[in-house]
């Protein structure tokens, strides 16, 4: 961990995807894909090759200088971009090279898909990619989940982002002349060993585990790796286009929702030391607000149907109503988590409702996000939770003008600045939705399909595109200039906005 303290990170996740790239090489040489096999494992040399060179030009001893300090919460924003814009260039050469009949173009988009969490593809037919490289998917899904995972608490915390903004003890500022939280941070190299040291047994435990149950409850090997790594790092990627394509079972579904509360909290993996005023995991208010909301939508789907959708053919019996239920349950926090999974009795679910498709309704989930710091996208549940307080607050002012708050510091905080930050981004996040919207609609977009790919790229939840629209959409369908646009906002979602923001701020250049 000293040695990988002292190298850049870029560097270090280069050599890692050099290191990953033997997984699919080595997959392919056992079922027989021995193309596939040989291009994965030359690739993955010249991978790490490449990132020994850039390691050993970069290397130096740990230097306190208060210039290094200074800049290093900036020079982390900006290898942190250069993850999502570089890094698949060297993802896409296997990738290109295994399909042999696709541009570079359409292999870039498949990286910085995977590498975001996103999950859409280019290639949803049926057998149009070989497993290997089905497989290589799903390895820099789940690569980017821990980056994922790794970035929110070691680069953005640190600089009051990510969602930490809303509940920061004071309010970020980039003046050059007074200290600010950067400074705070001795070693910022230092800090990404410490928290990959600390999460990454955690992530490669609660993978092979969650892989494990899948393959006991009846899914083949290999389906069930992806799952699994589809399901830790919200990705949504399968060969079998989720769980409607496989041995799709109540209990392979059960699985992965326990391992779905991952992606509503950060408590559920950093066990983080906790303030004095701050709740247990149980009374957490991205998992509270995260229950809510299922059961208020799961509520809503099923009283409907005494509502206006009692003319729906068909034998109903207790069993299917229960099972509609469950479909409504496990969809909704599959897109609030943006892992976009459809449960295999979604269908029950929405002919119980009479709805043929709810695409607004998994459209606004996928915009709320889930927990702060966690593979989700989306606005995050801890904004919206701001907000809701502010809510309260008001109206309980409105009721009562004498009335004083109370519930601790944290909690003032968090109905006072941490709400008013979290609306600013809130307006930040539908200008660049409608920004977006604008430049594919000039594209010839009509306006639902231009919502649809959109809020599916900036929300980092590839399959709403096939899921939230009664036409068949699919991003096959899209130009050069649309895909181009498309991974623009899939690299806004998965940074944050207030991130970019921080790098345009000319103060912060300064320091």
């Amino acid at each position: 961990m000293r040695f990988l303290s002292r190298i850049p990170l870029f560097a270090q996740l280069i050599l890692v995807s050099g290191l990953l790239m033997q997984i699919p090489a080595v997959f392919g040489a056992t079922t027989g894909d021995l193309e596939s096999a040989r291009i994965f494992f030359y690739a993955g040399i010249f991978t790490s090759v490449l990132a020994l060179f850039g390691a050993i030009a970069s290397y130096k001893p740990l230097s306190q200088s208060s210039q290094i300090v200074r800049r290093a919460g900036r020079n982390q924003l900006l290898i942190l971009v250069s993850c999502y814009t570089i890094l698949p260039c060297l993802l896409a050469i296997p990738f290109l090279d295994a399909i042999g009949n696709t541009t570079a173009l359409n292999a870039y988009f498949e990286m910085v898909s995977a590498l975001t969490t996103t999950g859409a593809t280019l290639f949803d037919t049926s057998g149009r990619l070989p497993d290997t490289v089905h497989l290589w998917r799903s390895v820099v899904g789940w690569l980017g989940g821990f980056i994922a995972w790794l970035s929110a608490i070691a680069i953005l915390a640190p600089l009051n982002l990510g969602g930490f903004e809303v509940i920061a003890s004071r309010n970020v500022t980039y003046q050059p002349n007074k200290d600010n939280q950067i400074i705070e941070i001795a070693n910022p190299r230092g800090r990404i060993a410490i928290y990959t040291k600390r999460f990454l047994p955690i992530y490669l435990v609660a993978t092979a585990l969650l892989w494990l149950l899948l393959t006991i409850a009846g899914e083949t090997p290999f389906i069930a790796l992806t799952l699994a790594m589809a399901t830790l790092s919200t990705s949504g990627i399968s060969p079998v286009g989720g769980l409607t394509g496989g041995n799709g079972s109540l209990i392979i579904e059960a699985s992965i929702l326990i391992f779905l509360f991952f992606a509503l909290s950060r408590k559920s993996f950093t066990f983080e030391k906790r303030l004095k005023d701050s709740p247990p995991i149980h009374k957490d208010p991205e998992i509270k607000i995260a229950i809510f909301l299922a059961i208020i939508v799961t509520v809503f789907l099923y009283l409907r149907h005494w509502a206006g959708a009692l003319e729906i053919e068909g034998n109903w019996t207790i069993s299917l109503a229960l099972e509609s239920i469950w479909g409504s349950v496990f969809t909704i926090l599959s897109f609030l988590t943006t892992l976009g999974f459809e449960s295999t009795a979604w269908d029950h679910a929405k002919a119980w409702a009479g709805l043929q498709t709810p695409g607004v309704l998994l459209l606004g989930l996928a915009i709320f996000g889930g927990g702060a710091a966690t593979t989700a996208g989306g606005v995050k549940l801890v904004r919206l939770y701001a907000l809701v307080r502010h809510g309260e607050k008001e109206i309980e002012k409105l009721v009562s003008p004498n009335y004083v708050s109370g519930a601790g510091r944290l909690a003032r905080r968090i109905r006072k600045e941490g709400a008013q930050v979290a609306w600013h981004y809130f307006m930040a996040f539908a200008l660049t939705i409608a920004l977006v919207m604008l430049l594919l609609s000039l594209l010839g977009q009509s306006f639902e399909e231009a919502a649809i790919f959109t809020i599916s790229a900036i929300t980092t939840t590839g399959p709403l595109v096939e899921i939230a629209s009664n036409a068949e959409l699919s991003y096959v369908d899209l130009g050069s200039f649309e895909k181009i646009i498309l991974m623009i906002t899939m690299i806004l979602g998965r940074l944050e906005l207030l991130a970019i923001i921080a790098l345009l701020n000319p103060n912060f250049w300064r320091m």
